[in-house]
């Protein structure tokens, strides 16, 4: 019965607030979003492009750091003027997942690795502010409208298990909020969050109901910015408004959620799932799902569709065939019911390497379709902190990108799949090795990297243009040639296409009986070749040995 009436008040709302819809591209009018379909980019803020140089430096963090472990200069303005000149459209990206950007400690910490800054943006100080190397609020607002136009939605990232480190610089929060012992063990489901993650990283006291007052250095911060008596109304107006006590968890998810209400945000990917309560989750979403309502409300010109507010959740070594529920040894937890749509899935880059295609494709399929009915996962190849990639030397570019794009779920694309961009790096430290900078130089004159991105341009602007790629039913047609469907029908939209991977360059013949009738003309996505069916085939000309096909 935890804040019930709270929760139901919400709905109502959420069933009273009208939407209305505004495509925005003739892709959005062809195609419907799903997120379980999304091609979703995950990038470093710091590490993607540099838009403001004059940006870079702040709060003096000019010290000398570890390989890679301080700020490079990337910020909101460098990936809004990427999305405007059309890279993440050229790529078939339909979502952008940017690590956190709101204000990090100021100082630098060293935990073995070389002293390190905030740069990734998961060392929280102030969740009511931007960090100003990242950015502005202005910024922010560009960045969302920007890629709202070009049919991309927006997902930042969500921290409420822990703050930033104790530094020279930033102090301690207060006891009734942190505690800062003891280390988590992960031998149950208590051990693994009433605890810290690692020395030094404060754990929020998630589980609190009791009153606590606002840190002394929120205030005298706020004061000093000369928003305190802002900050302190709206703070009111939240807990009369939804009757949450005065508890670290209801103050930080007032804070991000904010971010909803006031930019008009898709969705949140949320750090740590695991090492927080279960219903915390579920108080999140609800409060997400009611700051997407009233921006809907306030923004009916700006809505781009009816899809529900994204959650994906990060439960590290959480897997797809598990189904709904973690286990923790001493407990089994569904972080699916009331709260997340999709969670990351840490098995994906395993199966890549252990299965051929059609086992992955089908038991992907089968997953979503029985076990995760009605809910997704997110697929990834590569990231920020995973230690062993699928391809950490980039021997296998087209290889990577043909499993994770074609494969059924949500696609995430870690910043520089789609270059090649080394993640082994000589003199780095631990997961420094992945966070290198864009390799932009090497996209603009390197004909290898030229050729692997075209590849993934191509993969990606097929699955963004046929939900049946990620949300369809897999159907093998013919093992040798290894050719299959899938089909996707939602309402009124139905979609089909067939792909055939490891085919012979030069001609090839392709069975569509079943799926395309005779006399249809067709058309290539790979080689944009047009072909036309007769006696349920298609012969296609091609130096690849890809073919996706797609009505014409």
């Amino acid at each position: 019965m935890r804040y019930f009436l709270l929760i139901l008040y919400s709905l109502v709302c959420l069933n009273s607030c009208g939407t209305q819809k505004n495509k925005t591209t003739k892709a959005s009018e062809e195609t419907p979003f799903v997120w379980e379909a999304a091609n979703l980019y995950f990038l470093l803020t710091d590490r993607f492009n540099n838009g403001d140089p004059s940006n870079d430096i702040n709060f003096n963090r000019t010290q000398k750091t570890g390989k890679l472990r301080g700020f490079e200069g990337g910020d909101i303005k460098g990936i809004t003027q990427k999305i405007a000149t059309g890279y993440f459209t050229d790529l078939g990206i339909n979502a952008i997942w940017l690590t956190p950007i709101v204000e990090q400690i100021h100082g630098g910490t060293d935990e073995g690795t070389g002293l390190s800054y905030g740069f990734h943006g998961y060392w929280t100080r102030d969740w009511t502010a931007l960090d100003p190397n990242f950015g502005t609020k202005e910024d922010l607002q560009e960045l969302v409208a920007v890629a709202h136009k070009k049919g991309i939605r927006i997902v930042l990232d969500a921290v409420i298990n822990h703050t930033g480190p104790v530094t020279d610089k930033d102090s301690v929060w207060p006891n009734d909020w942190v505690r800062t012992s003891p280390k988590c063990s992960y031998k149950t489901y208590d051990s693994t969050i009433t605890c810290t993650l690692v020395d030094n990283l404060p754990d929020i006291k998630t589980e609190v109901d009791e009153f606590v007052d606002l840190p002394d250095q929120l205030i005298e911060k706020w004061k000093k910015e000369g928003r305190y008596e802002q900050e302190v109304t709206e703070l009111d107006d939240f807990f009369n408004r939804t009757g949450y006590p005065r508890a670290p968890r209801f103050y930080i998810i007032k804070w991000l959620t904010d971010y909803i209400a006031e930019f008009g945000i898709d969705g949140y990917r949320c750090d740590t799932v695991k090492h927080t309560e279960a219903y915390v989750w579920q108080e999140f979403k609800t409060e997400c799902d009611y700051a997407f309502a009233i921006w809907k409300k306030n923004n009916p010109d700006k809505v781009l569709d009816d899809n529900n507010f994204y959650l994906v959740g990060e439960i590290y070594n959480y897997g797809i065939s598990t189904g709904q529920y973690f286990d923790f040894g001493d407990k089994k937890i569904n972080y699916f019911d009331k709260a997340f749509q999709s969670l990351i899935n840490f098995q994906f880059k395993w199966h890549a390497a252990q299965q051929d295609y059609n086992k992955l494709f089908n038991s992907y399929s089968n997953y979503l379709k029985t076990d995760l009915k009605g809910y997704g996962t997110l697929n990834y190849l590569t990231s920020h902190d995973d230690g062993k990639p699928y391809d950490a030397s980039r021997e296998k570019p087209y290889d990577t990108a043909t499993r994770l794009i074609l494969t059924p779920g949500t696609s995430q694309v870690y910043y520089g799949d789609e270059s090649a961009r080394s993640l082994i790096i000589e003199g780095t430290v631990g997961d420094a090795t992945l966070r290198s900078p864009m390799n932009w130089n090497t996209i603009k004159n390197d004909a290898k990297t030229k050729s692997i991105l075209l590849h993934w341009q191509k993969l990606g602007q097929f699955r963004a243009k046929h939900s049946a790629v990620g949300a369809g039913v897999h159907q093998m047609i013919t093992n040798e040639p290894y050719v299959f469907y899938r089909s996707f029908l939602k309402d009124d939209y139905k979609d089909l296409v067939v792909v055939g991977l490891g085919l012979p360059k030069g001609e090839k013949i392709l069975d569509v009986s079943g799926v395309f009738k005779n006399k249809e003309v067709l058309r290539d996505a790979y080689s944009n070749k047009k072909v036309k069916v007769k006696n349920g085939k298609v012969l296609v000309d091609s130096e690849f040995n890809i073919v996706l096909l797609e009505k014409k």
